[in-house]
């Protein structure tokens, strides 16, 4: 069993979805919590309540993880909170959809500022403290998204699946040292990330709701693994793509995808 008890856990994109249901849940096993986003009054709230009802320390960091110096005003609010990152939990992101010459350049370029740079540097950040105190955890949301190619949604596919080789990576690497790294693969949840999209369309199948795939991941990482698919649904179909040819499946994505 992990002990979260007087640990601090950094989390991104924590006003809603899957950010604020980890941070509920870290805080309920006795972890303070540092809330990242840009919502300085969603995030305002969520503190309070986890304050109030949790018995434990939670404050807002309101930032732009999307600028280039995000992370780096992120990591130095807690710093000057006299706090160290125990536990990191990447989550913020977004994706894009439609054929990539009718999408903005500049959003798809701020997509893999968000999903990729700042995740890569708030791990950089954070790894090195973890190390010294021989304690810590990183968590790394990607997508079911992250197992094949995905037409119509290219950049946001990519970005999911530098997630995941990453996370895997760094399990491999500091597995040994005390350091749990996961990375966490929703299939379609019930979020905003769809309104964002602009297409509900793209939620093929049952949603999962937030708590279940925050429950999941939580008790991958008390087993040490490296990769957790939420949802039967969603690992079975991981399995299968990776069987199957690779023309195969980036055309039955394609078919599926497809804006309609």
């Amino acid at each position: 069993m992990i002990d979260y008890r007087n640990r601090t856990a950094l989390v991104t994109g924590a006003s809603s979805g899957i950010g604020k249901a980890f941070a509920e849940a870290l805080a309920g096993r006795g972890a303070r919590v540092l809330l990242a986003a840009r919502s300085r009054d969603k995030l305002a709230a969520l503190a309070g309540e986890i304050t109030r009802f949790r018995g434990v320390d939670a404050r807002p960091i309101e930032v732009d993880l999307g600028d280039e110096d995000g992370p780096d005003r992120a990591f130095e609010a807690v710093l000057g909170m006299g706090h160290a990152v125990d536990i990191l939990v990447n989550n913020a992101g977004y994706g894009t959809y439609g054929e990539f010459d009718s999408l903005p350049a500049d959003r798809d370029h701020r997509e893999v500022m968000l999903n990729v740079a700042a995740l890569e540097r708030l791990t950089h950040l954070a790894l090195p403290g973890m190390l010294a105190r021989g304690w810590g955890i990183v968590v790394n949301v990607a997508s079911a998204a992250a197992f094949q190619p995905l037409p119509y949604m290219a950049v946001y596919g990519a970005t999911k699946a530098f997630v995941l080789s990453f996370s895997e990576a760094l399990w491999g690497e500091y597995r040994g040292k005390n350091i749990r790294v996961l990375a966490v693969c929703p299939g379609p949840t019930a979020t905003g990330f769809f309104h964002v999209v602009g297409s509900e369309a793209m939620a093929v199948g049952k949603k999962r709701s937030p708590e279940q795939v925050v429950s999941g991941a939580l008790r991958a990482l008390e087993r040490g693994k490296s990769c957790y698919i939420d949802g039967t649904r969603n690992f079975l179909q991981a399995q299968s793509i990776r069987l199957a040819p690779r023309r195969a499946v980036v055309l039955g994505a394609s078919a599926v995808m497809r804006p309609r």
